[in-house]
């Protein structure tokens, strides 16, 4: 089929109020973090499954690259688009439906446009909770989250996305619809194929639709910002509240000094919890269906021993829930305050949760013997997924600190994870970002599995071409 056939075909598809126009798609070509800019062919909002079947179909015959884009909140480049004549940009915002909501299965069923704090929203109105929470939350898509595998702060206790999952809809590269909603709790009838797209970032096929799992809404709420001695203080501590609590740990987020620093120095309105500067702190946050009182008890609880065995030297617990959200702010807005400093060299590395002081030393001593640098170090330590994130001396050009040592300082940081058999992106995945890495990281049987996957699904590689796997891993008639 002639591209300009196909292009024409598809844009009748979606009709006029599914064309996004030259003049509004500088918001779609830009990714989130301003590190790529790129160009498509033609760029369609569709609002059926049909329409993206159709879409599929025709871009599958006439070899164009179809690159989905939910949100467009993505760190590595995973959704734009990189080719002003083969390249369709499909943006699934106008597929916004709740489906369905089971609030005896503790189910939704949302499409792949709905936006995360809708969903969440929907579930509360039947009294529930829809767990995945992250910080854009407001703008990032069911689609996306479940192309990335969205991680955010709530992993400790519900699990990634993948965790949260119990069917999909895809498009196929084909135009075919891979219909899996049934939203069973338990299905051994062969390979669990929804597993196979969830964090697969647009490469095998177009998420349409998700089956979320639900959870009842805890009655009660207890956050604490306390002080710990060193990271493995605060380790031991989350450990206690686990055993303490029965399990009712949400969130125990690490939280640095000098990440702390720069959030004061640059959010209107933060505050220093503490009378006194600490090197380290951990945000603890426990909910559970307990009464309120019982609840605080067993924080207040937790914290007294905790304090008697030296794990923690200061802290504060909420007392309402404008003290909570100032608490959660301050570890929330970490990146904005490292945007507003000049910007800093980002890593989204994991480690087995034991192993992230060992990974900290490491890579500390290898960095000093690099060049001269600050750190910015925060991130879901409840899970070992740390945000290790470095930054030029004080008045130094980010830009010239980027350029010169970004790519020696990085390699550093994974090596020391990799040291320790953790990963070089824990939760914000691959995209075009780290192709390199994951060649250098993954062993080759893994990239052999991985290509041989997407051969089988998508022969002539037009989903979201040079995204994730590595061209040498993948000989096709791509797109």
């Amino acid at each position: 089929m002639d591209r300009r056939d196909a292009l024409r075909r598809i844009a009748e598809i979606v009709g006029p109020e599914g064309i996004v126009p030259p003049t509004e798609a500088e918001r779609y070509l830009v990714d989130e973090r301003r590190l790529y800019r790129g160009s498509a062919a033609l760029i369609v909002r569709p609002s059926t499954v049909d329409e993206c079947s159709r879409i599929l179909a025709i871009c599958n015959r006439a070899r164009l690259g179809v690159v989905p884009q939910g949100g467009n909140t993505g760190y590595c480049g995973g959704a734009t688009p990189f080719d002003a004549e083969r390249h369709v940009l499909v943006v699934m915002t106008r597929m916004n439906r709740i489906r369905e909501i089971d609030p005896v299965g503790f189910t939704l069923t949302a499409e792949a446009g709905v936006v995360l704090a809708d969903a969440q929203a929907e579930a509360a109105k039947h009294g529930l909770l829809f767990p995945l929470s992250m910080a854009s939350e407001g703008s990032c898509r069911i689609g996306g989250n479940v192309a990335t595998n969205a991680g955010g702060l709530a992993v400790l206790r519900y699990g990634t996305m993948r965790d949260l999952v119990l069917g999909l809809e895809v498009v196929l590269p084909s135009g075919d619809v891979l219909s899996e909603l049934k939203g069973l709790r338990k299905d051994n009838t062969g390979y669990h194929l929804a597993s196979v797209f969830v964090g697969s970032e647009g490469t095998l096929g177009l998420v349409t639709a998700a089956v979320l799992k639900l959870f009842p809404r805890p009655r009660s709420t207890e956050t604490a910002w306390l002080a710990v001695s060193s990271p493995a203080t605060a380790i031991a501590l989350l450990g206690r509240a686990r055993d303490e609590s029965g399990d009712r740990v949400v969130s125990a987020e690490y939280v640095s000094r000098a990440s702390l620093e720069l959030v004061l120095r640059h959010i209107e309105g933060a505050r220093d919890p503490l009378d006194r500067a600490h090197e380290h702190y951990l945000l603890l946050e426990l909910a559970s269906s307990d009464a309120p009182a019982a609840l605080r008890e067993k924080l207040e609880r937790i914290v007294e021993r905790a304090a008697e065995a030296g794990e923690i030297v200061d802290g504060v617990l909420a007392e309402s829930g404008a003290q909570r959200d100032a608490l959660w702010r301050l570890r929330e807005t970490i990146p904005e305050a490292e945007r507003r400093e000049g910007g800093a060299v980002k890593h989204d590395v994991s480690v087995r949760i034991s192993d992230v002081p060992r990974f900290l030393a490491l890579a500390g001593a290898e960095l000093d013997r690099i060049a001269p640098h600050r750190r910015s170090v925060y991130g879901h330590i409840g899970d070992g997924n740390l945000h290790y994130n470095l930054l030029p001396p004080q008045e130094d050009p980010f830009a010239e600190f980027r350029d010169r040592w970004g790519a020696k300082l990085s390699c550093a940081v994974h090596d020391a994870a990799a040291r320790l058999g953790g990963s070089f992106s824990a939760e914000h995945g691959v995209g075009v970002l780290k192709i390199a890495e994951l060649e250098r990281y993954r062993s080759p049987q893994a990239l052999a599995a991985m290509a041989a996957l997407k051969r089988a699904l998508d022969p002539n590689g037009i989903m979201n071409p040079g995204k994730v796997i590595p061209p040498a891993a993948f000989a096709s008639r791509s797109a």
